[in-house]
């Protein structure tokens, strides 16, 4: 039956007259304007500079203007209405940052004193500059996390603490270096190589880690490992069982039923968002109020102590950029840098899309780059958009930037008047905080969806996983992000070819294995490169269409009818090639000449016949029977050639 139809589908392409369309080479541009356009596509895809074209000077430079500074394109418009829903967000999110900075300070082992002085100056540098309305700035944990253990590694934080701070304020320096420069120079695609597998694999190991960590404060005990992975801190707390506290594990065990209870409202009913995001801050009053009453601090419950009052105080004199731990802090810079403006940007696109408008990229990370370089001057340490933070701005209605003043100056307020209240707070209970907040990181839905969808990137995911919580956290993303770029590297040195057939009644050729219906026509051999044609795969590609070749049976298994006359490749979905490129079709062309089969491009795109017409000295390729618009043409086309040699003979 198919090779009926073979035949007759042969009989059919033989009668089918039609109109041969050419392939025209593009208009020619000069070799700056060619390079201009490439570099454009490449460093400016959203054109920031399509708003200034025919605008007068003074325009332009008010425009130029608002684009720097955000603030003053929504400002002059703000009113009392705004304000109203803003001061509401602000002293909402304001009532979470105080109890995270403070917690997410001790995660990274510094003082906590500096969480709140990370809440209260880059917010204002992020009003200025930065184009999101519900990004809520502040320290986040993955990043506190980091940094506290990279910077272990090499100084202790309580034997050193006047040289662990220089440290982590340089690498908060070196971070806003580092994301800043990302968005001056349009170069955010980096970032896209944590892909969303990646984050979620690496997110899901940190809020194990971040959690487990917390098991000294949660369990009372005083000596702990100072490693990260999940082995040392199961055998610390195991080995460690005379430390444990039972009034510290029930006060614990209490408040964090309380926080995850408040969590689980919050997330069945969203109008009730203040109860997830007020609970922390009053398990702070309530706990604090308890240990002053009982007087539980001489009970074997630890707590904060003593906090110091007033500003944030300059450090731009503690900043180290000379001496044997330079390169610990750029290292440290820039994988805090890079997990923080990933986080930062993926929830500032998130509420965006929700609330339907747009947020630059590079913008975004020139004023995250600079709130950490102003931040890493004033006593701040990395700090970002967090997403529990932001969340609870969207649903408390936040409408501008101002949420973050707000936060900021009730924080201002909290460090000049509030501090001597926090001098009795549990450590457990931060500890219970921290671990409410990075449950929301670990995302089971989300990594089942990439099971179904992809089991490479499923792996990858889980190489991320295992890598944080086995080995470590850097060597954990390490790990995946080689893994994805291996992925990568696979993809665009194995282009996937396929064979195409004939859709029976028709002119259109498909995938032979996805179109069960279409079918091979004798003496043509037609396949579609699907992938762009470089130095990295013209190995396989010419491999590959010999085995094809080579594999190449007719379906009628008759010898003088089906030898193999015509060689067709689609090239539609081939967007560029190299030099290299180009020398692989003169290889291909010369051995299908020894096997008496004549090569046929189809549809090569503006790029490639460019390229092919300035190789091609002895217009091999460029001959119009060489060259053809469709498939369906340059069957029909041949078809009617082999006609007239068979009736000839």
């Amino acid at each position: 039956m198919e090779a009926n139809a073979s035949k007759n589908m042969h009989s059919h392409c033989l009668e089918i007259t039609m109109e041969v369309h050419k392939v025209v080479p593009p208009p020619h541009r000069s070799t700056i304007q060619k390079l201009k356009t490439k570099l454009k596509e490449i460093f400016f895809p959203d054109d920031p500079l399509r708003q200034f074209k025919g605008q007068p000077l003074k325009r332009k430079l008010i425009l130029g203007a608002q684009y720097v500074f955000p603030i003053l394109q929504w400002g002059p418009n703000y009113s009392l209405k705004l304000f109203k829903s803003d001061i509401v967000s602000g002293l909402t999110i304001a009532s979470l940052a105080i109890p995270q900075g403070i917690s997410y300070a001790k995660l990274a082992n510094l003082p906590p004193i500096v969480g709140l002085y990370s809440s209260f100056v880059p917010p204002l540098v992020y009003a200025v500059l930065g184009s999101s309305r519900d990004l809520a700035v502040g320290p986040v944990s993955i990043a506190s996390l980091v940094m506290g253990s990279m910077l272990r590694q090499e100084v202790s934080p309580s034997k050193d603490q006047v040289l662990f701070l220089q440290l982590a304020f340089t690498s908060t320096f070196f971070a806003g270096l580092f994301q800043a420069s990302l968005g001056l120079l349009r170069l955010g695609f980096i970032i896209d190589f944590l892909s969303k597998a990646i984050l979620i694999g690496f997110m899901a190991g940190a809020a194990i880690i971040v959690s487990l960590q917390q098991l000294k404060s949660l369990l009372g005990i005083t000596h702990f490992t100072k490693q990260m992975d999940l082995v040392s801190v199961m055998t610390s707390v195991f080995h460690n069982t005379h430390e444990w506290s039972w009034q510290t594990i029930l006060m614990g065990f209490c408040f964090l039923v309380l926080l995850l209870l408040a969590r689980h409202v919050s997330m069945r009913k969203p109008k009730l968002f203040w109860v997830s995001a007020g609970a922390p801050l009053v398990s702070v009053i309530i706990s604090t109020l308890l240990v002053f009453a009982f007087k539980a601090q001489n009970h074997g419950i630890s707590v904060i102590g003593k906090l110091q009052e007033g500003l944030n105080p300059p450090s731009w004199n503690m900043l180290q950029f000379h001496g044997t731990h330079l390169g610990l802090v750029i290292k440290t810079g820039l994988i805090t840098g890079i997990l923080s403006l990933t986080e930062g940007i993926a929830v500032g696109r998130t509420f965006a899309t929700l609330k339907n408008y747009q947020v630059d990229g590079n913008k975004e990370m020139i004023a995250i780059g600079f709130m950490n370089i102003v931040g890493s001057s004033t006593s701040c340490y990395v700090t970002t958009g967090a997403f529990s933070r932001s969340a609870v701005n969207h649903n408390a209605g936040a409408k501008t930037a101002v949420s973050n003043i707000v936060m900021s100056v009730t924080v201002m307020v909290t460090l000049l008047f509030l501090m001597p209240l926090f001098q009795y707070t549990p450590n457990v209970v931060l500890g219970a905080i921290i671990v409410t907040a990075v449950v929301g990181l670990i995302d089971i839905p989300a990594a089942y969806l990439i099971w179904k969808i992809d089991k490479f990137d499923f792996i990858i995911m889980l190489c991320a996983f295992f890598g944080v919580i086995f080995i470590s956290v850097q060597d954990g993303l390490a790990i995946a992000v080689a893994l994805s770029i291996f992925k990568i590297l696979l993809q665009v040195t194995r282009p996937k070819t396929v064979m195409l057939g004939n859709i029976p009644g028709t002119d259109i050729y498909r995938d032979l294995h996805h179109y069960k219906e279409a079918v091979r026509l004798p003496g043509f051999l037609i396949l579609s490169i699907e992938a762009p044609i470089n130095f990295a795969n013209i190995t396989y590609l010419n491999e590959r269409i010999l085995r094809w070749i080579e594999e190449y049976e007719p379906e009628d298994n008759i010898k003088t009818h089906s030898s193999l006359r015509f060689l067709i490749l689609d090239m539609s979905a081939v967007s560029t090639i190299d030099t290299s490129g180009v020398s692989l079709f003169k290889d291909l062309r010369k051995a299908m000449e020894n096997k008496g089969v004549e090569l046929v491009l189809v549809n090569p795109l503006a790029e490639v016949i460019e390229k092919l017409q300035k190789a091609d000295v002895a217009h091999e390729f460029t001959r119009p029977e060489n060259l053809y618009l469709t498939v369906g043409e340059a069957v029909a086309s041949h078809s009617s050639a082999m006609k007239v040699q068979s009736s000839s003979m």
